[in-house]
């Protein structure tokens, strides 16, 4: 904690620091909350023997995401074992946070002031119990005898979509904006009164006796009281310059859009031999530039020192690469996300799998897709270790980050001064990777594009964009730009399908789950895979309760369980009829919690573009990938 505190007050999983409580997030403890404070403040150098994350693959795409060549490393939080002995190093090593909001209100008396002033104080002198921390009432008047009272966070802040987070005005609201006749600082008090119809609390001063209710700032209507963000970064503990475009929204601490992680993440796989020359010939795209003709590659061998790292390639495979990469037109599409699928499907689909280390261990099947399977899996891989390294590069407020389109929100950023390193945290576990027949989808394709349900599908797509997207779209306005197609469904909804299974036969929660889509692209029309993988930071992921599951007999018995039990949902028949018909804004068709949902951390595109018609008979065989079950 920033100040004077610096004991530990809670914990979290390095997990949670990517996707919950990263940077710039208002964590809840037990008795206040806080916020994880910028990378400027967080220190490693306490840390004996500190290590950083090693995946130069992420570094590399990281760099190019954030268009910051002076990042070098991946780190890890902070941490040492031994953080709950009294006085040793190890309770001195942390994430850094501040308190927040920076208004305090009495659960005894209601009375509500800044955690700056000296209304409150801290005390948290048990080491060993970081939960019993606390804040509490000086001079109480309705203090009891024994314990000072407690006192918790004032619950309102406000945010804008451009990253800002700020205090709520309390004093210049209780009085419509101007200052108290009586005092300069004058005495607040917070009164809930609860309700049905939302907030119901009232600001007193006590001085004067000017009152006002938050219902006033509450809505659409409310938030034309409010006033102009005024740039705040409390996580950085600073203003931005400028005025803030932003519009402010008044938020309650918990909700769930105060904060939006925006990440990167790769598989720890070896290069493959095309994707690591052409990542080479980008990094040293100053060298091949200029060059004219397959001579320049020989004579570059002999006078560029640099050119020792293409030893392993001839000289047509290095002018290949470089036409290649001068080919690759500069478009708008470009400045998305970065491809670090591509590498990992080269892997998993080729007919030689790597030598096995200890990030990365494949192995398949010498008799291969079993005989009652060969219609559903063309391949199928049992990943029996698995690597998987995640970086935080950002966090959005309000609105979360699009998962094909970076440039959509404001991405805040970690620090105030240009940092060389961003947090990142590693998992490892196992998993099983399903390639389905290129002949299958094929035809299903052909069979589905232009149907009914289908160009509902993407009605409903180019509306959802249209509605959430456009007003902040930068230059014209392409309804279905970053629609994932029609393979990506059928390919999505079934591993949702085996992820929920698997839940029921493994012995793995399905949070414990991940999904890994390889679906169609320009550049590779025949990609059609799916990886199921662990995705946790401790024992579970590696019990090898998932890799067993690829064996011939369990893989169909898990299949066909899977596949019969998307024909019937309880919801039936409003979920089998669902389609996201105009004016409805969603991306799903027959799908819900009880048949196909499942957690936000296990799903790559947040419970979006599912539909058990594509996969099973639901509606007919006609729409199905697999109109008669295995």
């Amino acid at each position: 904690m920033a100040g004077k505190f610096f004991r530990r007050v809670g914990s979290v999983r390095p997990s949670h620091l990517m996707f919950t409580t990263g940077v710039g997030a208002v964590v809840d403890l037990p008795n206040f909350s806080v916020l994880v404070r910028g990378l400027d403040d967080w220190d490693h150098k306490l840390v004996p023997e500190f290590t950083p994350i090693v995946e130069n693959r992420l570094l590399a795409e990281v760099r190019k995401f954030l268009n910051d060549p002076a990042i070098e490393q991946l780190r890890p939080a902070p941490w040492v074992e031994g953080a709950d002995e009294p006085n040793s190093p190890a309770a001195k090593i942390g994430v850094p946070i501040t308190p927040f909001p920076g208004w305090l209100r009495c659960t005894a008396c209601d009375e509500l002031a800044p955690v700056e002033g000296s209304t409150f104080d801290f005390e948290n002198s048990k080491p060993r119990k970081p939960h019993e921390a606390r804040f509490f009432h000086v001079s109480c008047s309705r203090k009891k005898s024994g314990r000072r009272p407690m006192a918790v966070a004032a619950r309102f802040v406000l945010a804008c979509t451009a990253g800002h987070l700020d205090d709520f005005p309390y004093t210049e609201f209780a009085h419509q904006g101007a200052g108290c006749p009586e005092a300069s600082h004058p005495k607040l008090r917070m009164d809930d009164r609860g309700g049905n119809l939302g907030a119901n609390v009232e600001i007193r001063c006590m001085p004067c006796g000017a009152r006002r209710n938050l219902k006033e700032v509450l809505g659409q209507r409310g938030a034309a009281k409010l006033p102009r963000c005024r740039g705040r970064r409390a996580h950085l503990g600073d203003f931005e310059s400028g005025e803030c475009p932003g519009e402010l929204k008044l938020l309650v601490i918990g909700a769930s859009n105060q904060w939006f992680a925006q990440t990167l993440s790769a598989l720890a796989v070896p290069p493959t031999g095309a994707s690591e020359l052409q990542a080479k010939v980008v990094d040293h795209w100053s060298t091949f530039e200029q060059m004219e003709s397959i001579a320049f590659v020989a004579f570059a061998r002999v006078a560029v020192p640099a050119m020792k790292a293409f030893d392993r390639w001839s000289d047509q495979e290095v002018w290949a690469a470089i036409q290649r990469q001068r080919n690759t037109p500069e478009s708008e599409d470009d400045r998305g996300y970065p491809d670090l699928r591509t590498p990992e499907w080269e892997i998993f689909s080729a007919a030689q799998l790597p030598t096995a280390t200890d990030d990365f261990t494949l192995r398949r099947d010498p008799d291969g897709v079993p005989a009652q399977l060969k219609e559903v899996y063309a391949d199928v891989i049992q990943a029996e270790r698995l690597r998987e390294v995640r970086a935080l590069v950002g966090f959005t407020r309000l609105d979360a980050p699009d998962p094909m389109d970076p440039d959509l929100v404001i991405r805040a950023p970690l620090a105030r001064a240009r940092v060389d390193w961003v947090p990142a945290s590693e998992v490892r576990g196992e998993g099983i990777f399903l390639r389905l027949p290129e002949d299958l989808l094929t035809e299903w394709t052909a069979r589905v594009t232009d149907t009914e349900s289908m160009q509902t599908h993407r009605e409903a797509y180019a509306r959802f964009r249209r509605s959430r997207y456009s007003g902040r779209i930068r230059g014209g306005f392409e309804p279905m730009r970053h629609w994932p197609g029609e393979r990506f469904i059928a390919l999505h909804t079934l591993s949702h399908l085996l992820i929920r299974t698997i839940a029921l036969e493994c012995g793995y929660s399905s949070a414990s789950l991940s999904e890994r889509i390889y679906s169609a692209t320009e550049q590779d029309p025949h990609r059609a895979g799916i990886l199921i993988y662990t995705a946790v930071p401790d024992a579970e992921g590696t019990l090898g309760g998932l890799v067993s599951l690829a064996e011939p007999a369990a893989l169909f018995r898990l299949t066909r369980r899977a596949l019969a039990d998307a024909m019937h949902c309880s919801s039936d028949p409003l979920c089998a009829e669902r389609l996201p018909h105009d004016p409805a804004e969603f991306l799903h068709g027959a799908a819900c919690h009880v048949c196909l949902f499942v957690s936000e951390t296990t799903c790559e595109r947040g419970n979006r573009f599912l539909d058990r018609r594509f996969v099973v008979p639901v509606d007919g065989p006609e729409l199905a990938l697999f109109p008669e079950l295995p």
